[in-house]
């Protein structure tokens, strides 16, 4: 997914002048292409990324759109108080794109494992929360992003993530994307996790459970009205993501059905539990480790969704 964006953004700076990239000692054959192509509107600030996002609102505010990108949280936790104070408070034309989301640099440890991030991004103000399941989503993203203006989170994958849509999507910011009809249950999912949740969902039909499926590619704007349409509809709500469950796509759902008074019949988070992964391996290793694999996911919701309602209603 990483080559794709880094391809479709020299694309459009081809014809957008004003696209500059800075960072922050990172390439490796991703970004030297932009290098080469606009010289002029690349800066490298070193290992400096609280740096790095001052200079990239500076060249934000002088009319340009400043895109930092690095690993994981590296553009993210390790400058949060630029990105609050500057580029949010200003609502500066930054876009802020990290490359492998969630557990996707796994041999790498917790330094390099963004788990937290889309909690914390979707708290600040000004702030657009966007996380691509597959490369239609991407390149569609890279479009939405350059158009919007304002701050806005990019969680890049990290590879050759399998595709979860079929042919073209109807893509729109804050608006879900429906994979799959169903009505005993709506499975959301957020970002290249959906790989995992879309095949959990075809595991449980072989069952005779047919869920509906939804990418909330965007956390923030969220969809209200699939939100409030798969509780009313359905047999009920389960969310997945590759990140801490204190935060993150489940409690944003949550937030939406409290906000509108509408209770579906039931309600499941699935996702991180409240812990650093210290585990190291490879992604798909760590993600089996922690129950979000196709099979384990089937596992836990066909158990769920068999157990008696609690009396809850819409």
């Amino acid at each position: 997914m990483r080559t794709l964006f880094n391809k479709v953004l020299l694309d459009i700076a081809g014809k957008d002048p004003r696209i500059w990239m800075i960072l922050a000692d990172i390439g490796y054959g991703e970004i030297e292409p932009f290098r080469d192509a606009f010289p002029d509107r690349w800066y490298n600030c070193g290992v400096a990324e609280q740096n790095m996002t001052g200079v990239a609102c500076g060249v934000a505010m002088e009319g340009n759109i400043a895109i930092t990108y690095s690993i994981a949280n590296f553009p993210t936790l390790r400058c949060l108080e630029q990105i609050r104070n500057d580029v949010c408070y200003h609502n500066a034309n930054v876009k802020i794109v990290i490359i492998g989301g969630g557990l996707a640099y796994g041999p790498l440890g917790v330094s390099h494992q963004a788990t937290e991030d889309i909690a914390i991004m979707r708290a600040l103000p000004n702030m657009v929360v966007f996380c691509p399941c597959d490369f239609a989503e991407a390149e569609a993203g890279v479009h939405a992003m350059i158009a919007h203006d304002g701050p806005f989170y990019y969680r890049c994958g990290y590879k050759k993530e399998p595709p979860v849509h079929s042919g073209k999507i109807d893509f729109q910011l804050g608006k879900a994307i429906r994979v799959r009809e169903g009505a005993d249950a709506t499975i959301f999912f957020t970002g290249t996790i959906g790989n995992q949740a879309a095949a959990a969902a075809e595991l449980l039909e072989r069952d005779g459970i047919r869920c509906r499926v939804e990418s909330l590619h965007t956390v923030k704007p969220i969809d209200r009205a699939a939100i409030v349409a798969a509780a009313r509809e359905t047999g009920g709500i389960i969310t997945v993501e590759e990140h801490q469950l204190a935060g993150g796509l489940g409690g944003a759902v949550a937030e939406v059905l409290c906000d509108e008074g509408v209770v579906p019949q039931r309600f499941l988070r699935l996702g991180l539990p409240d812990c650093y992964v210290s585990r190291v391996g490879t992604h798909p290793w760590l993600l089996d480790q922690y129950g979000l694999v196709a099979p384990k996911l089937a596992v836990r919701i066909k158990e769920y969704l068999r157990q008696p309602v609690a009396g809850a209603s819409v």
